[in-house]
């Protein structure tokens, strides 16, 4: 049965919902990786590694934001948390296995490991869901965000190796990144002043991938 403090009244329509500053961050992430999406597609990969950095970004501003606000209801807070784990899986899931397929030119070797990174992305962020933080500092496994982070620094290694060579890095990275996901494993929540860091190094990484967009376009 639903709880029902958290049933919508008739004046919070779903749009209402949307419209909170918190909602708007991560709809902005969602942005940012349906554009990364689009350009892992296209093999356009400095531009889709641009996306995936932003994401992360907005992952972490709009819970922030979120616990700056003052006076924010349980019904907001609620569906804050799941609009948050749904792009998560579009961000952290979706986008890195394009990647992954598209690099490896949608081989059918390929499709075994994005299954595999989808599959974790669901089976940690249902957990996360059900279970939370072991602590306020901790959490078990290692978090998804940290997987495409650990991806855009790797990827500049793209045209030092051979483009068989890194397909096979990236597929090994991906994989093992995966199994810490769901290992039985404590790993810090970066929060407070780690969101500083993580900023100055999506505008590094970004100012490096546009340069490289600029010298092959």
């Amino acid at each position: 049965m639903k709880n029902p403090q958290l049933q919508p009244s008739r004046q919070n329509g779903m749009l209402s919902f949307a419209t909170e500053l918190p909602n708007i961050c991560s709809l902005a992430g969602l942005l940012s990786a349906l554009l990364g999406i689009y350009f892992a597609i296209l093999g356009i990969f400095p531009a889709a590694i641009i996306g995936m950095l932003w994401a992360v970004v907005f992952d972490w501003g709009d819970g922030i934001i979120a616990r700056q606000m003052k006076g924010r209801t349980d019904k907001q807070g609620a569906f804050g948390a799941q609009l948050d784990s749904l792009i998560d899986i579009v961000s952290f899931g979706v986008l890195p296995a394009v990647i992954l397929m598209s690099y490896g030119d949608f081989s059918p070797w390929f499709l075994g490991g994005a299954f595999v990174i989808l599959a974790v992305g669901v089976i940690r962020l249902s957990y996360f869901n059900v279970f939370g933080l072991v602590d306020k500092t901790t959490y078990m496994g290692l978090a998804l965000d940290n997987n495409v982070l650990i991806l855009a620094l790797v990827f500049l290694l793209d045209g030092v190796l051979s483009k068989t060579g890194f397909s096979i890095l990236i597929y090994v990275l991906s994989m093992s990144t995966a199994a810490l996901n769901v290992a039985p494993i404590r790993t810090p929540k970066f929060t407070g002043k780690w969101f500083y860091v993580l900023i100055m190094y999506a505008v590094v990484l970004t100012a490096i991938y546009g340069w490289i967009l600029w010298s092959k376009f």
